[in-house]
């Protein structure tokens, strides 16, 4: 499925190409369709064995350590992820940054919590096809609120983006 998608943004056919490639992508759809299942139990988000937990919406990552003190993946970008001149869109960086703070607060043994503020900073570009590292770590904590941080490297050191949020921790009941 991923090279499809890498396919699906980057290839140049003819319109009957196009055209045969559609039909089967319905093909595929009628296949799975009677499968279809509600949030929670198909694979997305649900399956860490899998790259990017299963989710076809994240750059298939990783995780190589997951631990309280914080969170270590290896993360690689590919043509689905363009923004342009093969570097990283800057829109996927905060998916990225806004899972690895999930992870941090489910690896801190904290409660299910949701962002209330993602800030991202781009430091070099960040490049496709090439096999970067991450990590998470909650900065300190004041009752619900975690303060959560996270940086990106290429394999050379080379800070690509780093990131700050809060996660706030749910109440009871709350959604």
């Amino acid at each position: 499925m991923r090279r499809l998608q890498d396919l699906a943004v980057s290839a140049d056919p003819d319109g009957d190409t196009w055209t045969e490639a559609a039909a089967r992508v319905d093909a595929l759809i009628e296949l799975l369709a009677p499968s279809d299942a509600p949030e929670g139990v198909g694979p997305a988000n649900r399956v860490p064995s899998l790259p990017g937990a299963g989710s076809l919406l994240m750059a298939p990552y990783v995780i190589t350590s997951m631990e309280p003190d914080g969170v270590a993946l290896t993360v690689r970008f590919s043509r689905f992820h363009v923004g342009g001149n093969s570097a990283v869109h800057g829109g996927v960086l905060p998916l990225l940054f806004d899972s690895i703070f999930g992870m941090v607060i489910h690896a801190a043994g904290r409660p299910i919590s949701r962002t209330a503020f993602l800030h991202v900073d781009y430091r070099n570009v960040t490049p496709i096809e090439e096999t970067l590292t991450a990590r998470g770590w909650i900065r300190e904590t004041d009752g619900r609120k975690a303060f959560v941080n996270a940086e990106l490297h290429r394999p050379d050191g080379t800070l690509c983006a780093e990131a700050n949020g809060l996660m706030i921790r749910l109440l009871p009941g709350q959604p």
